[in-house]
């Protein structure tokens, strides 16, 4: 491989569920720049059975677009030679229902939690926690993995000396389980142990000659330290040994990368932790699916990723109505709509899961759910972005088991920088002003937020490509994924409608003044665009807060966007007003602040 500057030219490659995705990312004046991008549909199933069709497809459409020559016959043309070849070729996958798991741990608050966060931390859906104090009998547990059949078992418990008892309880029950892989017969189902390592000898006992077993260091060597790293880096290791090999044609594509296939939602959230990490940043981003919601977040230079499989917009859109409530869903809705007719376009949208909305009122209704899909997935989210729990408290292993809340939750919505959002309700929303409001009203912001979407759903092949070569995924993150949509400025508080909020003073890049008081209940855009910043000072009322406490004054320089300087003068917590005609009047008073929508 090439040396890091001298890498010329990259084509990466993402095959989804339904469609691959390449893009091609060219040196360009000495910066790293997205030339074009092409697709063709996912290729692992009947007729072709093998995924390298739909990936020599893509490529092909990016040899069009580009004019730039990828591949010679059926091979990637290395190295890169002007407007031939290139120096890197990379990609993820999420094809085959990607990388399905099962966690186990002795206390469920604790151990199964640090394994779950392992294996969300790595890419996989998590299909179900078993825990010692999970309330289930052990012929249940033995009944449920069984029937789950996921790809890879990961099994933790126990600090470092503790007693061995409980986790080899949690191993005895796998071994009487015999599981059998989801994909492929002819080998063993991956079983990693990262628990007490005084344990090892009976775990080896019982799963050595049944299972593919790995040993790795303990995820909660001690109480006070969670250990994450060693039972991630082997999941993926087995995720390409294991389950990719079972995939038709991925022991061929794995030929052809220069680097090893990550999982798609695992790449994601390796670029939103390398953005963070490099620019010294708290970001939350989200992906909204068809079937599932990812929720990833940096806070404290902890990273944390969620997966909401049952909250989509499409196969899961059913699912969000169940659990946000008829009510919550239609509180979004900006015009009278009766329960039934919303019940109805919601079953639609789970039985033609492809289709687009159709006119004005639908458009609305799916943004609606998509307000209470992405609050949804960011409150289960926090629920499990905690600190570890039990740290710095003296307890008995009876205490440990009646514990079933974690620690306090590390996201802190006043210290966020930076909110991204992607998949196919924010990414390609007819306007970036819906993308922006669909975010403030799903995540509810505080302080002084940057928001930007994914322009195109570059985020995976980025993710893996910042693995290998950290400089050309970021440039091209920040040049061409990221659609700035602007600031928003969102007081902390809550007062009487129409009574002073906040002040706000900026110069506008225009030369246009601006000293205007907002009062409680409004929002307010002004113009500041894409590469533009201005001076802020806002002045919260009494008991109103902007970051710097109640009452006092923030000054800073904020960044602008397609959609500008936007202020949330609704207050936090938020609440919207119970009677229908107030209700509907603010919904549509908040969108033609932000001209969200065609007028009439």
């Amino acid at each position: 491989m090439s040396e890091n500057g001298k890498i010329r030219a990259i084509v990466a490659t993402d095959c989804g569920s339904t469609t691959t995705k390449a893009i091609l990312i060219k040196l360009v004046d000495g910066e790293y720049r997205l030339i074009v991008r092409g697709e063709a549909p996912t290729t692992v199933e009947a007729p072709f059975e093998d995924v390298t069709r739909g990936v020599l497809n893509a490529i092909r459409e990016v040899e069009e677009l580009s004019g730039h020559e990828v591949l010679d016959g059926e091979k990637i043309i290395h190295p890169n030679d002007g407007d031939r070849g290139v120096d890197l070729y990379l990609s993820t996958s999420s094809a085959g229902g990607g990388l399905q798991m099962m966690v186990a741990g002795v206390v469920q608050s604790m151990t199964a939690e640090s394994a779950q966060r392992a294996a969300l931390g790595a890419g996989s859906i998590v299909m179900d926690v078993l825990a010692s104090n999970d309330g289930r009998l052990p012929h249940q547990k033995i009944e449920r993995i069984r029937h789950l059949r996921p790809d890879m078992i990961l099994l933790s418990g126990g600090i470092d000396g503790g007693t061995i008892t409980h986790v080899v309880e949690l191993g005895q029950i796998i071994a009487a389980a015999d599981p059998k892989p989801r994909l492929g017969t002819g080998y063993r189902l991956p079983v990693i142990y990262a628990g007490n390592v005084d344990a090892r000898g009976e775990v080896e006992n019982m799963l050595g000659d049944k299972t593919a077993l790995s040993l790795v260091d303990n995820l909660r060597p001690i109480l006070e330290r969670e250990n994450l790293g060693p039972a991630r880096d082997k999941i993926h290791d087995l995720f390409m040994e294991h389950v990719m090999a079972q995939a038709p044609g991925y022991n061929k594509l794995m030929g052809w990368t220069d680097a090893p296939i990550m999982p798609t939602p695992g790449a994601v959230g390796s670029i939103i932790e390398t953005i963070a990490n490099r620019q010294g940043i708290e970001v939350v981003g989200v992906d909204i699916g068809g079937a599932t919601t990812d929720v990833f977040s940096v806070f404290r230079k902890t990273f944390n990723r969620t997966v909401s499989a049952n909250l989509g917009m499409s196969y899961s859109v059913s699912n969000v109505l169940a659990e946000a409530g008829i009510e919550n869903v239609m509180r979004w809705v900006p015009f009278d709509l009766p329960e039934l007719g919303v019940r109805n376009r919601i079953k639609n949208k789970m039985i033609r899961p492809t289709t687009v909305p159709q006119s004005l009122s639908d458009l609305k209704l799916e943004q609606a759910i998509a307000r209470e899909a992405l609050r949804l997935a960011f409150e289960q989210h926090k629920s499990f972005a905690v600190g570890l729990k039990g740290v710095q408290q003296e307890r008995t292993i009876s205490d440990a088991f009646s514990q079933s809340a974690s620690g306090e939750t590390l996201v802190n919505m006043m210290d966020l920088n930076l909110l991204v959002g992607s998949g196919g309700a924010l990414s390609h929303a007819p306007r970036r002003q819906q993308a922006a409001m669909m975010l403030i009203d799903g995540f509810l912001p505080e302080g002084v937020t940057r928001l930007a979407v994914d322009s195109i759903f570059m985020m995976p092949q980025l993710g893996v490509l910042a693995e290998v070569h950290e400089k050309a995924a970021t440039e091209v993150f920040e040049k061409d994924c990221l659609i700035h949509l602007g600031t928003l400025v969102a007081p902390v508080g809550t007062g009487p409608e129409g009574k002073p909020c906040v002040r706000i003073e900026v110069r506008l890049p225009d030369g246009t003044a601006v000293d205007e008081e907002i009062p409680f209940g409004n929002m307010r855009v002004y113009p500041l665009g894409v590469g533009e910043t201005a001076e802020l000072k806002a002045t919260p009322a009494r008991g109103f807060d902007v970051g710097a406490g109640p009452g006092k004054v923030v000054e800073r320089k904020v960044a602008g966007g397609v959609v500008g300087l936007m202020i949330d003068a609704r207050g936090r917590p938020f609440t919207l007003p119970t009677d229908e005609k107030a209700r509907v009047a603010k919904l549509e008073k908040w969108a033609a602040a932000f001209d969200a929508y065609p007028a009439g």
